[in-house]
């Protein structure tokens, strides 16, 4: 079911629209009226956008990493559109290793798209919200951002980062009537897995110090996030989020895996919850 839109038009500036959560944020928002600016590295991915009004639709090449494109891109959707109302970062991937084995030039480039490129889309939309003194930031992180699981300390540490970036700037930019928003999303049937995710060859390798971990921790993973959910419900949420009167910072899980390890957490602490992981989940890290 579609999410009802507020009946006035915004203008959405989205990173990452060629799959996943992106791309269906922008079809939904270009369904219900509003205005955007749809980006990705490869800008004929988004031919298939479409709308029914072809002035709604501002389609960019995007590499988060690339400073004169992110310039290019915000300054053509301002000159189009007059304005950036929402800016939402969610470009990005996953590198999955073991922390002794991992890769630090593929560490390198994760950081560089899902931490600093975030960095830059936001200094760039940033100045234009604050002269007007309104706007909302969208950050996509995950369960990830809140729970550490084996194998996913460079990716979680990425959207740790991106948690803790987003409650500092919450603070600085709430003078101008500026919010916001991280969305928090479990396992989604998305193309996080075949298409966004890089896993060392380590994690397969009988001869690795950590085979003889390697099922448990695969079946640990299948436990605590079995579902490959509708992503329909975090595009819903994120619309909701924004159109939504709320304070100024937000953190929203998506998910029935992700809302009980989160809530859990919270409740017990760090450390208490950190320890009952291990007991109940990873005997062999005793």
């Amino acid at each position: 079911m579609t999410a009802p839109l507020e009946s006035e038009s915004k203008v959405w500036f989205i990173t990452g629209c060629s799959t996943g959560f992106g791309r269906l944020l922008a079809q939904r928002l270009l369904d219900g009226g509003h205005r955007v600016a749809a980006t990705a590295r490869n800008v004929e991915q988004l031919a298939g956008l479409k709308s029914a009004a072809p002035d709604r639709l501002l389609t960019a090449p995007l590499d988060v990493t690339r400073g004169a494109q992110i310039a290019a891109a915000v300054r053509s959707a301002v000159d189009r559109f007059g304005g950036i109302d929402v800016l939402v970062n969610n470009a990005g991937y996953g590198y999955f290793a073991t922390h002794e084995q991992g890769d630090i030039d593929e560490i390198r480039r994760m950081f560089e798209t899902n931490v600093f490129g975030l960095i830059r889309v936001t200094q760039a939309v940033l100045p234009r919200m604050r002269e007007r003194r309104r706007g909302t930031i969208v950050n996509l992180s995950s369960v990830a951002g809140r729970v550490a699981f084996p194998r996913s300390s460079f990716y979680s540490a990425t959207k740790f980062a991106v948690e803790s970036m987003s409650e500092s700037l919450s603070h600085e930019v709430r003078p101008f009537n500026i919010r916001v928003i991280v969305i928090e999303p479990g396992s989604y049937a998305t193309d996080f897995g075949p298409r966004s995710a890089v896993r060392d060859a380590g994690l397969t390798d009988p001869a690795s110090p950590y085979a003889a971990s390697a099922k448990t921790w695969s079946d640990v993973a299948a436990r605590l996030l079995p579902d490959r959910q509708d992503p329909a419900e975090v595009v819903d949420g994120i619309v909701a989020a924004v159109t939504a009167p709320r304070p100024p910072f937000v953190r929203i899980p998506f998910g029935r895996d992700a809302r009980p390890l989160i809530a859990e957490r919270e409740s017990a602490g760090d450390a208490e919850f950190i320890e009952n992981m291990s007991r109940r989940y990873y005997p062999d890290s005793k």
